[in-house]
């Protein structure tokens, strides 16, 4: 091995897949080396108006050429040609999202496909991995993938990758409750029309938009028929007619396959109609997050056991930039959903805590778990009625707990604890008590105490349940 090789950094998820370049991480920078004969044409992409206005509107990462001698730490062998990216502060992947955040991504896909077809570029690649979000809103984040396009080109390869990769997983989504962790965790390449055709039954097969992008490949006998392969068109404007038709086509099967809003699952409006608390005794609850937020001024904050994000709301209100999870897809889509709507800087991902999302891909190396993302990432962590679910149903020990929490906060905790008196608690222990009996506020206050100290904390009147904002004890020295 070279003495170059060994001072390169870390390449970043999937940066081996687009032979023109390479992507790298540093510690707080991220940087693409580009092979001098593709260089050209990126400079002309990014100074293109396609790109100029979606960097303005934060919808494609910023980008500025720069040379070596601006990154000494790193030796490059070759000359290639170094740019370096803006940092998307907490990267996600598409097996972490609500199907509402897939439909934003292919979205924006076939937004920038569309605009850089006016300027004579094309999209060579049309997959989930190209996207970012920053908060609740999608991020192009693969520029090596708009290249000039040939004028009487009328062909968009990509379409098979879109359909595969967004469209069929919207569909199983849609259809047959198939959650996006179980298309992308194991298959990075999406879904294949076979695959749901066999689901289907015989009138869901003829139901339109599925009969076109899954019955009719399925019949043809391939996902990819003739027309995707390059055809010359007869003028550019005929080539370009052709794609932009293409290119609202796929809009219009988004729009068809998109989530519908209103869905329910057992978590959904929990705290509107399904929990305990009082209006009141939510009032309460609220008024201590708003204030521990004043005290503890996060500038970056996780929520886990988000819900449908009331709180994630609050501190994303508050100043403080939100990764807000939760296991169950529906609530976190109500979640981006009002984050949107809101435009605050709250990023919602379907993560269970008891089980993170281990890294994946080749070697384990392309895409990092979903704790080495967050280790130490969150000046403030809450865990607001969630720990009892974790204890109870998972059988976590406190001590495990705490110490995630210890790894995860960079100073603050801001926790809820249950005792096996309330009503919750009893729902979901079902008969076992006697294994719970010495859960009391004593008990959770002596196993934090080992890794925090205590700022402030209180009951909510009429609940056996305590609210605690603590700070870590190596912070505080």
């Amino acid at each position: 091995m070279s003495s170059a090789e060994l001072e390169l950094p870390a390449q970043a998820p999937g940066s081996f897949r687009d032979p023109a370049g390479r992507l790298y991480r540093l510690p707080d920078r991220i940087l693409r080396t580009v092979k001098a004969e593709h260089a050209g044409q990126l400079e002309r992409f990014l100074a293109s108006a396609t790109a100029r206005k979606a960097v303005e509107a934060g919808t494609l990462v910023g980008s500025r050429r720069i040379a070596a001698s601006e990154c000494p730490e790193i030796h490059f062998e070759d000359d290639s040609a170094i740019w370096e990216h803006d940092k998307i502060a907490f990267p996600s992947f598409p097996y972490e999202w609500p199907p509402e955040m897939l439909a934003s991504a292919a979205a924006l896909t076939l937004d920038l496909a569309e605009n850089a077809l006016k300027e004579g570029f094309g999209l060579k690649d049309a997959t989930p991995y190209n996207i970012l979000f920053r908060g609740p809103r999608p991020v192009f984040i693969d520029v090596l993938s708009f290249e000039p396009r040939d004028p009487l080109d009328s062909t968009w390869l990509a379409y098979a990758q879109f359909v595969r990769t967004f469209l069929l997983p919207l569909i199983a989504n849609r259809h047959f409750g198939l959650s996006l962790d179980r298309v992308f965790a194991g298959q990075r390449d999406g879904l294949e029309p076979e695959i749901l055709y066999q689901w289907a039954g015989f009138w869901r097969r003829l139901m339109p938009g599925f009969f076109g992008l899954v019955t009719l490949p399925k019949w043809l006998g391939s996902a990819e028929p003739a027309s995707y392969h390059r055809k010359p068109a007869a003028s550019p404007e005929q080539a370009r007619f052709i794609l932009s038709g293409l290119l609202r086509s796929c809009r219009r099967q988004l729009n068809s396959v998109k989530p519908r809003s209103g869905r329910d699952s057992v978590w959904s409006g929990y705290l509107d109609h399904k929990s305990l608390y009082s209006e009141a005794q939510l009032a309460q609850k609220e008024r201590f997050v708003r204030e521990c937020m004043e005290v503890a001024a996060p500038g970056r904050v996780l929520d886990a056991g988000a819900n449908e994000g009331r709180f994630s709301l609050l501190a994303a209100r508050n100043g403080a930039s939100v990764v807000a999870i939760d296991t169950d897809p529906v609530v976190v889509g109500s979640i981006w959903r009002a984050a949107r709507r809101e435009d605050l800087p709250v990023l919602p991902l379907v993560v269970d805590l008891t089980r993170p999302t281990p890294a994946v891909g080749w070697r384990n190396q392309e895409c990092p778990s979903f704790l080495e993302r967050a280790r130490g990432s969150f000046d403030l962590v809450m865990m607001l009625a969630v720990i009892h679910h974790i204890l109870i149903t998972e059988r976590i020990p406190l001590e495990d707990l705490v110490g995630l929490a210890d790894e995860l906060s960079r100073e603050y905790l801001l926790v809820e604890f249950v005792a096996p008196a309330d009503a919750m608690f009893q729902r979901i222990v079902r008969g076992r008590d006697h294994l719970y009996s010495g859960m009391s506020p004593e008990w959770f206050e002596a196993a934090v105490l080992t890794r925090f100290e205590m700022v402030r904390s209180e009951r909510i009147g009429g609940m056996h349940r305590w609210l605690y904002l603590l700070r870590k004890r190596r912070a505080a020295t």
